[in-house]
């Protein structure tokens, strides 16, 4: 794991805030449905910090961007509703500025006294957001003293906002919010308690490549489901029917057995899955052994009994978890089982389970063990680059903590 990814950055509660106007990159990139927030996990997850701020009297300026408005402004996309649901979460006024830079921007954060919290519009209103032009950068930085970083689920991006703006303020850090997302994360790869057991699921080798990898030089057991199964069970000679196929990746899937094979780790693929002519659940299913060739026109759409008996038992022994993927077509409640009974497994684990990616989160929050894990990442795409090994632009523009005086 890339060194410039740990925890060794200077926190919030490093930092001297007091009174002092500080400025918070969040990721409140939530559902909106006609102006009404859907699922504000996201905002919630950023509650320690921005308390952290307010008990110390510091003036707040948070920041985010809200889905793919391209530069351009739009109504539907307007953080004004987050400003609002804010202001009810911290039982106190949150002003909302009409623009993250500007006239307006300016004014709500001067107007704001100690204490208080200004909510910036729309990051990506502006197009200089993700072009991370340098004069867009500095005016975010102009409005305050102190920038944190506390939007894991953006720190894989090299913007304005996660990148550009450190170069201007000279004194950074991180949030509470990403300090444990790091921490967890680093944890699980450069120290884990092991047995070390990863679950990877999802639909395409290809998306989930450079994490098996890394796995690979760090994992003890390696589960695979989801769609990506097939393309190492095509490579295998067996039965695949209609079901997804990466036939450009065969040589490579042979390559990451191979590899497993030498290096001692277990690679464990389904053994039994369940098929059906149709995805969205309309036509009938049944569960077949990998090997039965009556697969023929039809397609896999979660793994089978037999698959969740011997993936929960290699779970039971783990020490350390990590999942990124679902084993099915989860969302389709008719073949949920495997992913579900995969979610509680893993919340029985005693060890240190973490939950990475979008689809994971979404699927131990449907088998309603959420609260047993013991982390669960807030950034999908962040958490899948980290998984990876890449460095995170928006934690590698931060300078390192001063290390400790040798003793």
């Amino acid at each position: 794991m890339a060194e410039a990814n740990r925890p060794r950055k200077p926190t919030i509660e490093d930092l001297d805030i007091a009174g002092r106007r500080v400025f918070i990159r969040v990721d409140f990139n939530v559902p909106i449905v006609d102006g009404t927030i859907t699922d504000d996990t996201r905002i919630k997850a950023s509650l320690p910090t921005i308390r952290h701020a307010l008990k110390r009297k510091a003036i707040v300026i948070l920041a985010s961007h809200l889905g793919r408005p391209k530069g351009r402004r739009c109504q539907d996309l307007t953080l004004r509703p987050v400003a609002a649901r804010l202001s009810e979460l911290l039982d106190s006024p949150v002003t909302f500025a009409e623009t993250a830079i500007g006239t307006p921007a300016q004014t709500a954060v001067a107007d704001t006294k100690p204490g208080g919290v200004v909510l910036l519009e729309n990051l990506r209103f502006h197009q200089e957001e993700e072009g991370n032009t340098p004069e867009f950068a500095r005016a975010l930085a102009s409005l305050a003293d102190i920038y944190v970083n506390d939007a894991f689920g953006a720190a894989h991006r090299a913007h304005a906002s996660t990148e550009g703006i450190v170069r201007h303020l000279t004194e950074v850090g991180i949030g509470l919010l990403m300090a444990s997302e790091l921490d967890y994360l680093g944890q699980a790869f450069d120290d884990p308690e092991r047995p070390f057991v990863a679950v990877i699921g999802g639909a395409k080798v290809s998306s989930k490549l450079d994490v098996i990898h890394n796995l690979l030089e760090r994992a003890d057991t390696l589960l695979i489901g989801g769609a990506m199964a097939y393309t190492f069970f095509k490579q295998q000679g067996l039965p695949v029917g209609r079901s997804l196929v990466e036939n450009g990746l065969l040589d490579t899937a042979r390559d990451i057995m191979a590899r497993a094979k030498t290096r001692g780790i277990a690679f464990e693929l389904p053994v039994d899955h369940v098929v059906t002519a149709e995805a969205d659940g309309s036509s009938p299913y049944e569960v077949l052994a990998i090997n039965d060739p009556a697969i023929a026109d039809r397609l896999a759409v979660d793994i089978g009994p037999e698959t969740v008996e011997r993936y929960s038992k290699s779970l039971a022994d783990a020490s350390t978890v990590v999942w990124n993927g679902p084993m099915g077509v989860f969302e389709t409640d008719a073949f949920a089982e495997g992913t579900t009974r995969i979610a509680r497994a893993i919340a029985a684990v005693r060890g240190t389970t973490i939950i990475g990616g979008g689809d994971s989160v979404a699927a131990v929050t449907k088998a309603g063990v959420q609260d047993q894990i013991s982390h669960i990442s807030t950034g999908g795409g962040a958490s899948l680059e980290f998984l990876s090994g890449r460095i995170l632009p928006g934690v590698a523009a931060l300078p390192d903590r001063p290390a400790d005086p040798a003793v």
